[in-house]
């Protein structure tokens, strides 16, 4: 696995942890409601940023492995010359959507970051800079992917495993 592939591994893998940490968060807040009727503070600010990020963390190897849901019907029907072409236009579009997210989203990043940007009133005030910087380079680096999928599909490297992922295994029992 090349060191994009590491990335959006390591990446991955912090999104599952902070999953975890989140239903953690969870846990507390209702149980503290339900039980003591004290809920978690800013438990729901946290939730909220949380699900962003997540979701930005896991969205490159998900697509570094073609994971993304998509219909088959014209691509199966196609020559393989034809399906390259459907590909490659699928990654310009991903390209083109992620850089676009990555430059609009630049600026309020570095603005959120600058004035210490915060959701949240009363005892928690969670930051919420860092989840934009992160929309922000994940943003960047899922664009890279597309980027990297597109040529590796036209040096003859895409590896079918990551063409198509979504395809069952075959079963030998009988």
């Amino acid at each position: 696995m090349a060191l994009l592939g590491r990335v959006a591994q390591v990446c991955h893998v912090i999104s599952a942890f902070w999953v975890v940490v989140l239903a953690l968060i969870i846990f507390v807040d209702v149980g503290g409601r339900n039980l003591f009727n004290v809920p978690l503070l800013g438990a729901v600010e946290i939730i909220k940023n949380s699900v962003v990020s997540i979701t930005f963390l896991q969205l490159p190897l998900a697509i570094y492995r073609g994971g993304m849901i998509r219909t088959t019907l014209i691509y199966d029907a196609v020559s393989p010359y034809l399906q390259r072409y459907i590909r490659s236009f699928a990654n310009i579009l991903g390209l083109l959507f992620f850089l676009g997210m990555a430059y609009s989203s630049w600026g309020p990043s570095l603005e959120a970051w600058s004035i210490g940007e915060y959701e949240g009133e009363g005892a928690l005030r969670v930051p919420t800079y860092p989840v934009r910087l992160l929309v922000t380079l994940t943003s960047g680096f899922t664009g890279f992917v597309y980027f990297y999928l597109l040529y590796l599909d036209w040096t003859g490297q895409l590896l079918p495993e990551m063409e198509q992922n979504d395809q069952p295994e075959q079963s030998s029992n009988v």
